[in-house]
């Protein structure tokens, strides 16, 4: 009988791992209480559904003991309470990383333990033993830096000891985890370095570092680091309240970080134990490490360490249930939330485009920037960032020329506010009536709308398009100067723009690289921020509320104006597939997952700061679904052409370009069948 297969909601079927950094109330070495705060966290991150849970430095002894470490009736009490804690875990899924002192050959050693089900999977010593200003841990612990290989004695099992171990689930795959304790990752070389380079997905470390003014940042800053710098997840947990303060404070700082991005984190100085719970994306964590050939170069270069570790493998049984979704996903990939990090990012990415396009200019011999403005959202965006371009270099705003040029659909409203933005910009504006030349060209095809039937086809529609461009280029010979693109990254992943002689075609893509949901935005962060004056900041805000469209086809008495959204699909989901699948390689129906857990429900989760309430939508699965295949054709089977034979442009977001001498490289001629198979299996198959 074939097994089933899991919900689509079910979370480790998308390739997430649900991790904890657990924050107990501590004792002064009351072993009993230490091992009954461990399990009652254990039960509760069970019941949550966690995967792995990671305890304080030396959470089962306490760490401010001194020299209690010393003493075997102590030592031997931390042993019976390991053996009670893997006895009354035993029926727990959650994999448990616990600190305890540990003595082998003579020696003591701070240890970080593994623990799943019962069994104690291996038991990793802390390397690096901090002896300086309040710290005395070689008075009582030897380092286990250089030890491997080994066996240890524990509670009556007998289990795998040393720094070259990680530790990977049989049958979850990525879920790979190393321990390394405190002050190893205050080294300049971390063990969890080496971990990472041998496998390990998500690094843990067991702390019992004190608290002292601004300590709290350098944790945070150390964690985002090395989360960062290994392409891992970083789950830190430091002891709290209830440890000796004879001369020391705790604050019991709990986080999780997914390369560099803050998931979690516990309170600080709380008389309550607690758990910083997120689902970890180790998928993505592993595509990230396929594509960045440094993380490999590395591990050539520090001796393949993979070759030295000892992978200890374990039975896991996920569930694979639905048990909901510990994690905050952005509907806006490529907008940050926070107020502070929009203005920095909108700033960044408005100068990028703005620095780019004056480079450009003043590598050429002309004299104009020609632009076409229709007065939607990216020919406004190429406007205003070719007017602080002109204003960076010092010279007047009559040096942009900007055309307005009906066509059978232009629209009053649009018309209006092209006017109204090139007046209030003083640039030199000019229309030109595409009408005529587009009704010549038409009758010289012998096309039906000619002959006066109200026949809508794509040549209709690229005729106008095309004329557009065509003129543009023209004007761009006869004054002097070169065509400014204004087609933003959205249009090319999807491929709508006409290719050649059209709005696929310019001397410099200023827009190529910012996605549509970003570039509105940045016209809002513009008016804001007072880029411009009053005037120009009203006709932005005109244009930032007109419907998207090309403004191509006519409307009749049955239909409205045309729409984009309504044709290929919302740019704000198109941008979320976008983001997902050029960044991170992930699987459409992965793709589809996020998408529904984020806009699911326009009352939930997080929006944009100062996001228009008017604006915020949700979308179904289904929906979601529909516009996933769209974008999955589109992407990878019509639009490649296009995109191989684009005009340079600046790159803005780390989410990614699509310039054949960028980011991305692929074959004019593809297929999106494997996409598509894919998304279809997981719905159908």
């Amino acid at each position: 009988m074939a097994k089933a297969k899991p919900p689509f909601g079910a979370i480790h079927r998308h390739g997430f791992v649900r991790v904890a950094a657990a924050s107990p109330v501590a004792s002064t070495g009351d072993i009993a209480f230490n091992v009954d705060q461990a399990l009652a966290l254990a039960r509760e991150a069970d019941a949550r559904g966690v995967d792995l849970a990671v305890f304080p430095e030396l959470n089962l002894s306490s760490y401010a003991v001194d020299d209690l470490f010393l003493q075997d009736a102590f030592l031997d009490e931390v042993e019976r309470g390991i053996a009670r804690l893997a006895a009354e875990s035993a029926d727990l899924k959650t994999v448990l990383v616990l600190g305890a002192p540990l003595r082998r050959n003579g020696r003591l050693y701070n240890c970080g333990l593994a623990l799943a089900r019962g069994r104690i999977l291996g038991v990793v010593p802390k390397s690096f033993l901090p002896n300086y200003r309040e710290y005395y841990e070689k008075r009582w612990f030897a380092s286990g830096a250089d030890l491997s290989g080994l066996e240890i004695e524990v509670a009556g099992q007998t289990v795998s000891f040393g720094v070259d171990l990680v530790f990977a689930a049989e049958d979850l795959a990525d879920f790979v985890f190393h321990i390394e304790i405190c002050e190893d990752f205050w080294a300049p070389q971390p063990p969890s370095g080496a971990g990472a380079l041998a496998g390990a997905l998500i690094l843990t470390n067991l702390s019992a570092s004190n608290i002292t003014i601004g300590k709290a940042d350098e944790r945070k800053l150390l964690c985002a680091a090395q989360a960062s710098r290994c392409l891992a997840a970083y789950v830190f947990s430091a002891s709290g309240p209830g440890e000796s303060t004879t001369d020391l404070a705790w604050d019991g700082q709990g986080s999780i970080y997914e390369l560099g991005e803050l998931l979690a984190e516990t309170g600080r100085f709380e008389w309550e134990p607690e758990l910083a719970v997120a689902d970890i994306d180790v998928q993505r964590l592993r595509l990230e490490r396929m594509r960045n050939g440094t993380f490999n170069d590395n591990a050539r270069a520090a001796g393949h360490p993979e070759t030295r570790f000892r992978r200890i493998g374990f039975a896991h049984e996920p569930a694979f249930a639905e048990i909901g979704f510990e994690r905050q996903l952005r509907r806006f990939p490529y907008v940050p939330n926070r107020p502070d990090q929009l203005d920095h990012d909108c700033y960044e990415a408005f100068n990028i485009q703005v620095q780019g396009l004056a480079r450009r200019f003043k590598a050429t011999s002309g004299t104009h920037l020609v632009i076409g403005v229709s007065g939607g959202l990216d020919s406004t965006h190429a406007l205003i960032v070719a007017a602080k371009a002109g204003d960076d270099l010092g010279l007047p705003r009559s040096t942009i020329l900007g055309y307005t040029m009906p066509g059978f659909a232009t629209g009053e409203e649009t018309k209006a506010n092209a006017w109204a933005l090139m007046k209030a910009l003083g640039v030199e504006a000019g229309e030109i009536d595409i009408k005529p030349a587009a009704r010549q060209m038409l009758a010289d095809m012998d096309h039906p709308f000619a002959k006066g039937e109200p026949v809508y086809d794509v040549t209709f529609e690229n005729v106008q398009a095309g004329l557009r461009t065509d003129y543009l280029f023209r004007l761009a010979n006869h004054h002097g100067g070169f065509v400014i693109g204004t087609g933003d990254l959205s249009e090319i992943a999807l491929g709508w723009s006409t290719y050649g002689v059209g709005d696929q075609m310019s001397h410099y893509g200023v827009n190529a690289g910012v996605p549509k949901t970003l570039i509105q935005y940045l016209i809002r962060w513009a008016i804001k921020t007072g880029q411009f004056d009053e005037a120009t900041n009203e006709v932005l805000q005109a244009i930032l509320d007109t419907k998207i469209s090309p403004e191509l086809i006519p409307a009749d008495g049955q239909n409205g104006m045309q729409s984009t959204e309504d044709r290929i699909g919302p740019y704000e989901l198109h941008d979320f597939f976008l983001f997902h699948i050029l960044r991170h390689g992930q699987p459409p129906s992965k793709v589809a997952f996020m998408a529904h857990d984020a806009w699911k429900d326009a009352k939930e989760g997080l929006w944009p700061f100062d996001y228009p309430e008017g604006l915020k939508r949700q979308y179904d699965l289904a929906t979601i679904r529909k516009w996933l295949e769209v974008f999955l054709f589109r992407f990878f089977q019509i639009s490649q052409f296009k995109r191989s034979a684009i005009p340079n442009s600046p790159k803005v977001s780390a989410g990614g370009a699509l310039s054949p001498r960028g980011d991305w490289r692929a074959p004019s001629d593809g297929n999106a069948e494997p996409w598509l198979e894919e998304l279809k299996r997981a719905f159908e198959g």
